[in-house]
């Protein structure tokens, strides 16, 4: 995000003597790489410390049986690096969006090419769920011990907390969808206004390829303070991919279509919520924040607008 993804080809760098440019990497499939990429990266470590909590520190001994509170605090704090480091990755080919909800909302209110857009949420789901596959292989034995000394069995109702490690389900007390619902749209709001906000070249930067850190900072904060409603998906992709990876390990209508007894059918409410929810925060942000800097004649940041080309463009 915010990283220039131009390449100067007039200068050769360390490492780069001798490297094939295949046609596709040049295009708009290098970009859908990167996606698929630095998704599969957020997923890995995002899912990952999720199975620690729930299974791996208590099957292997190193902590006690059961979630408690603290491990909150865990899983707020690695999902933030995990998409500090998800950016970072694929920041300097596609601009990082690892999000259909920011994908969406670039093209809404940013020129992101609306032609774009599906093949990017096409990897932004595949590498989640590639990662969802790579996370239950690394963890299969904790997760199938925790299940059998807990009497777990797969799709039952029982199975919501190891399902958990994967994708994310509503809190007991909502007895409809319109409470989860609002809270992935107050959520993804608050996620792309905030981003909106680190790289607007109108208001006050992150420079120093500081960008993915203060995004990762913004996902912990909203994991801490609106994540235990609903589990804070506030993107399509990191639920809708390990969801379908996790239905097709046995969890069957817990994953697809989310049936938990107080909200059934809750699929779409991780899918829709963020995609609504990243529209209003891209719209209030430019209505109260950056078209207030433009109509005050504020100008651009020079370095911000070179850097903010973080596509590269289609090959005739």
């Amino acid at each position: 995000m915010g990283q220039d993804a131009s390449a100067d080809t007039s200068r050769s760098y360390r490492g780069s003597g001798g490297t094939r440019r295949w046609r596709w990497q040049q295009s708009t499939w290098g970009e859908a790489g990167a996606e698929f990429l630095g998704t599969f990266v957020l997923i890995m470590f995002g899912d990952g410390i999720v199975a620690t909590c729930v299974a791996g520190l208590s099957q292997s001994g190193r902590g006690e049986l059961g979630f408690n509170s603290g491990d909150w605090i865990l899983i707020t704090f690695a999902w933030g690096f995990a998409v500090m480091l998800g950016v970072y990755i694929a920041g300097g080919v596609s601009g990082a969006h690892l999000n259909p909800a920011v994908t969406f909302a670039q093209a809404l209110r940013r020129g992101f090419p609306w032609n774009k857009v599906p093949l990017y949420v096409v990897a932004q789901v595949f590498g989640a769920f590639v990662a969802a596959a790579v996370v239950y292989f690394n963890y299969r034995f904790a997760i199938g011990s925790f299940e059998h000394v807990e009497h777990i069995h797969r799709g039952s109702s029982n199975s919501v907390g190891t399902y958990s490690i994967f994708a994310t389900f509503p809190a007991e007390y909502f007895t409809s969808w319109f409470g989860p619902f609002m809270d992935q749209v107050i959520g993804t709001a608050l996620l792309v206004g905030c981003i909106f906000a680190v790289i607007d070249e109108y208001n006050a930067p992150t420079k120093a390829n500081l960008a993915p850190f203060i995004i990762g900072l913004i996902v912990v904060a909203i994991g801490i303070s609106f994540g235990v409603n609903a589990g804070y998906a506030i993107n399509p992709a990191r639920d809708l991919g390990p969801r379908l990876f996790a239905w097709a390990q046995g969890w069957g209508k817990i994953a697809m279509p989310g049936d938990y007894g107080n909200v059934n059918t809750y699929f779409w409410i991780p899918i829709v919520g963020p995609l609504v929810g990243g529209v209003i925060g891209a719209f209030v942000y430019d209505l109260l924040i950056r078209n207030v800097l433009i109509a005050r004649g504020v100008r651009p940041d020079p370095e911000m607008v070179e850097e903010a080309q973080t596509t590269i463009e289609e090959e005739d």
